[in-house]
C-alpha cells in the first residue's frame, strides 16, 4: 500500500468509527491518520503469491492468513496505532466481530515507493515491539530478496535473502516459503530502484 499523510489529530475512538464508513483506508499513529493510496500489480501479485504459500503452509493448522483489509493494532504504554500490514499470520485471533487483529507471529510488507521508509524504519521498529511476532518479513517488488527480522530471545536479528532459489525458513510456524513462489509471475528489473508513485506524488 501507499501512503500520505493527513495531518489531523484524532481519538481511537473515532478513528475507528471513520474507517468503517470510509472509502479509503488510513493508519493511525499516535493521534495522528495518514492515509493509504492503491498499490501497483506488482506489488500486489507479489503480497497474493505470499498469501497463497502461506495458506498452503498452514492449511490444517491453527494459525491464520489475514491481508491488508485487516487491521494491526498496536497498543501499549507508549503507543497506539493500526496499521494495514500487506499479510499478517496470527495463531491467537480477536473475536470475528472486530475490525484488527493483535498477535501476530509473522507480518509481511511489501516494499512500495511511498513506504519504503516507513516499512524499514517506523513500522519495523513498532511491529518489533509486538510480545507475540517471532517474524517481520520485507519484501522487494523488483528483485527476488528480502529481509527477514527473526526473534531471538528479546531482540530481533536481521537477514538479508538473496535469489530465487532461496527459502525462508520460518520454523516456528513449521513454514518454509520459497522465493520462487513468491515471485512467480514477476518479470525483474535489473534494479530494485523504486518506479515514481504518481498518486502519493499528487497527495503529498
Amino acid at each position: 500500500m501507499s501512503s500520505a499523510e493527513k495531518l489531523e489529530f484524532v481519538s481511537v475512538n473515532d478513528y475507528l468509527a471513520a474507517e468503517d464508513f470510509a472509502r479509503t483506508k488510513s493508519e493511525y499513529i499516535d493521534g495522528w491518520v495518514r492515509a493509504m493510496t492503491g498499490a501497483t500489480n506488482r506489488h500486489s501479485r507479489v503480497k497474493l503469491n505470499a498469501a497463497f504459500s502461506l495458506m498452503k503452509s498452514l492449511a490444517g493448522k491453527n494459525c491464520q492468513v489475514w491481508d491488508s483489509d485487516t487491521k494491526l493494532r498496536i497498543m501499549n504504554q507508549k503507543t497506539k496505532r493500526f496499521y494495514y500490514p500487506d499479510l499478517q499470520v496470527v495463531c491467537e485471533s480477536n473475536l470475528p466481530t472486530e475490525s484488527f487483529q493483535d498477535r501476530p507471529v509473522l507480518v509481511i510488507e511489501v516494499l512500495s515507493p511511498s513506504t519504503r521508509l516507513y516499512d524499514l524504519d517506523e513500522k519495523l521498529t513498532a511491529y518489533t515491539q509486538i510480545p507475540t511476532l517471532q517474524y517481520y518479513l520485507i519484501l522487494e517488488q523488483h528483485q527476488p530478496i528480502a529481509i527477514l527480522l527473526r526473534r531471538n530471545g528479546s531482540l530481533f536479528e536481521r537477514l538479508q535473502l538473496e535469489g530465487i532459489e532461496t527459502v525462508i525458513e520460518l520454523p516456528m510456524l513449521g513454514v518454509s516459503l520459497s522465493m520462487r513462489d513468491i515471485y512467480e509471475r514477476i518479470e525483474f528489473t535489473a534494479t530494485c530502484v523504486q518506479e515514481p508513485d504518481l498518486q502519493y506524488q499528487e497527495a503529498s
